[in-house]
């Protein structure tokens, strides 16, 4: 039974094997979970994705590894993204970042997005997601750390940042010259690193073990709802992702072969 989860900054593959025995590889670019899905796993998860470097993950692939049979499940990043964009048709959201999307409580892809650096590196994250700031702040001000007038500002400064920035150093940069009270930023200064929040790897960890309990249990093939279309542009997308699809398998590729182009760079991440 094989299941493969495309991950990086939010979770390192040595950290997320202690959730689910899977085969682990870097954040997904388009035409990744295509050359996945023709060796036909059971299941295939979605938490990091590059989305700048390179052309993001499709719609249309995810689509057509479900229609296959494929389970695919998302949650964090890139994949609560496209977890709450498909959620009508079937992938399957994990974890409160995937929910505040699908309810429109979030909305803005830099919510997630990060800078890490390159894969041979371990994709270390050398930003700090929104998502992860607002989550921090909000336990700052129910911890008492923080008032909520203060929470309110600092929020409005990281928002502000451009997401490759965003670092709490930066955002104190920012804090002590726009007059907040620096008592409060002295505060929250001393309690951040002990206490700061990281909803992104809590929400992978939630998908990485509602996988191994829906595969304990036994994962049925996955059925669709939707008929999926052959359109000419899907048809050359499917080409430029890999090898032509034949019943023996013989021309699959291997998970070695796995690349959207070249990811040696350092990458822009959601």
């Amino acid at each position: 039974m094989s299941v493969y989860v495309f991950t990086g900054p939010t979770i390192s593959a040595s950290e997320a094997t202690c959730e689910l025995d899977a085969i682990y590889l870097p954040p997904v670019a388009e035409g990744d979970v295509y050359r996945v899905a023709v060796r036909r796993p059971k299941a295939i998860g979605i938490i990091d994705g590059y989305f700048q470097s390179v052309p993001p993950v499709r719609h249309k692939e995810i689509l057509w590894a479900m229609s296959e049979g494929i389970h695919v499940f998302g949650s964090a990043s890139m994949g609560a993204l496209r977890a709450a964009e498909l959620a009508a048709f079937g992938m399957e959201g994990v974890g409160s970042i995937y929910r505040w999307y699908r309810e429109g409580v979030l909305e803005d892809d830099d919510e997630v997005a990060i800078a890490h650096g390159p894969p041979e590196t371990g994709c270390q994250p050398v930003s700090e997601a929104m998502v992860n700031i607002r989550q921090t702040l909000l336990k700052a001000q129910h911890s008492k750390i923080i008032s909520s007038r203060v929470r309110e500002a600092l929020e409005d400064i990281a928002k502000k940042l451009f997401y490759p920035n965003r670092t709490y150093q930066v955002l104190f940069r920012y804090a002590r010259d726009s007059g907040i009270d620096q008592t409060e930023l002295h505060r929250l200064q001393r309690w951040l690193p002990k206490h700061r929040v990281n909803q992104k790897q809590a929400d992978a960890v939630a998908m990485l073990r509602t996988m191994r309990r829906r595969l304990t249990h036994g994962l049925k093939r996955k059925t669709v709802n939707y008929f999926f279309e052959r359109t000419a542009i899907w048809e050359s997308a499917r080409t430029r992702a890999g090898r032509t699809h034949r019943n023996d398998g013989s021309q699959y590729p291997e998970p070695g072969e796995l690349k959207a182009n070249d990811r040696s760079d350092n990458g822009l991440e959601i």
